[in-house]
């Protein structure tokens, strides 16, 4: 099943979202195939302030546990995060979650 998490950075918390950031793709990188895709929110601004990464997990529990083990997290760069069943039902190019 896929899920999808969608993050909100601190307020102010570029500095911190850029300081973490290597650390945060080397965990990606580090999901191999459970990771179907990712990449930053940007507000007005054209700055990154949030996330969105989708997953492949075999319950929301796992998903979850994933999730909280993203340097992102651990280092509290998101003020917020939410992790939920997501369906790819449009334009989905391996059939993946279906």
């Amino acid at each position: 099943m896929l899920y999808a998490m969608i993050a909100k950075d601190k307020p102010d918390g570029l500095d911190k979202r850029l300081a973490t950031r290597p650390v945060h793709l080397d965990h990606l990188n580090g999901l191999g195939d459970q990771l179907v895709f990712a990449g930053a929110l940007f507000g007005e601004d054209d700055k990154p302030n949030g996330s969105l990464v989708v997953i492949e997990a075999a319950s929301l529990d796992a998903a979850r546990t994933m999730v909280a083990a993203d340097p992102f997290v651990k280092e509290g760069v998101f003020e917020s995060y939410t992790v939920q069943r997501w369906n790819w039902a449009v334009q989905n190019p391996t059939g993946r979650g279906q």
